[in-house]
């Protein structure tokens, strides 16, 4: 039980983070709501609530969005921020590929909620 409360309660956070920086992002609603959603399961995470069917749906589409939108140059754009020493979005596509990865990280932070809400 002290795994989820240390595990989810530091996602919380760092969610709240990712929530924050994307105010001044081109789309902020979508992505402050993507990542309020992810805080809410992290916060019912912490008090080891896992509802099946919620949490099944919210995997599900960040997998399937983190596949949609998935860098066909991972490395050039790796190369390209590091060059770039600053956050700021030059192109769409880095735009894109940062998208993908924050569904990608969702999906595995709810993981493992996920598969206590099938265990039980």
């Amino acid at each position: 039980m002290k795994f989820n409360k240390y595990f989810f309660g530091i996602w919380f956070f760092l969610f709240a983070l990712f929530a924050y920086w994307q105010f001044n992002d081109p789309d902020p609603e979508v992505w402050v709501s993507i990542y309020g959603v992810a805080m809410v399961f992290c916060l019912l995470g912490v008090r080891g609530i896992f509802p099946k069917i919620p949490l099944t749906v919210t995997v599900v589409v960040a997998v399937l969005g983190a596949i949609y939108f998935f860098p066909g140059g991972v490395g050039d754009w790796i190369s390209q921020e590091w060059a770039q020493k600053d956050l700021t979005m030059k192109t769409q596509q880095m735009e894109e590929n940062r998208e993908t990865f924050g569904l990608a990280i969702i999906a595995l932070v709810l993981s493992p909620a996920l598969y206590k809400a099938w265990k039980k």
